[in-house]
């Protein structure tokens, strides 16, 4: 095939230096027919490239150009599904301190009124005991406030019976306590 086209170019050649333009072109060294037997060999070059080499390739590339946008698709769509588990993660670590918070608040309204509550009935019991001492001490008074009576109504008829000098009968030593009693009482 080669050489059939060298042949058609000698021929070519040898008629083309006849005439004016293509002597400027036999005087730079172009020949027509080398031209196009060199157009031909380029296309056919070209050809076989395209058909075996840059097509495969074209397609390899566009095959890892969807892998890459799938990628890039897929990286941001992680992206957006942590950003959405970090706001989640954010909004129930607040629900877990506002929980907190109010079990706090609870925890310590709970106290108040427990102190509170024992505040007081420490203060019952306190004023309880207080009004029992008070009571107990008011019949302790009355009671040795009787006694001394007892014992003044009983000096005072020995101290009558010694300045006297003689035995008093029940009825007059009856007599003495109570006016002596009521003198007490008086008093």
């Amino acid at each position: 095939m080669f050489s059939s086209l060298l042949t058609f170019a000698e021929v070519t050649t040898h008629a083309a230096e006849a005439t004016g333009p293509t002597k400027i072109m036999h005087d730079f060294g172009i020949s027509l027919p080398g031209i196009a037997a060199q157009v031909l060999n380029v296309g056919i070059v070209v050809f076989i490239l395209w058909k075996f080499a840059f097509k495969p390739v074209l397609a390899t590339l566009d095959e890892r150009q969807q892998k890459i946008a799938s990628g890039l698709q897929y990286a941001e769509e992680m992206k957006a599904k942590l950003e959405a588990a970090q706001q989640e993660s954010a909004a129930s670590a607040k629900r877990a301190q506002v929980e907190a918070s109010r079990i706090i608040d609870e925890a310590r309204k709970a106290a108040k009124e427990y102190l509170d509550k024992q505040t007081q009935e420490t203060a019952a019991k306190a004023n309880d005991i207080i009004t029992k001492a008070q009571q107990a001490i008011e019949l302790e008074k009355k009671k040795m406030l009787a006694e001394a009576r007892t014992e003044i109504a009983r000096l005072v008829v020995v101290t009558t019976q010694r300045v006297l000098a003689k035995e008093l009968n029940d009825a007059d030593r009856s007599r003495y306590n109570e006016s002596a009693a009521k003198e007490l009482s008086s008093v």
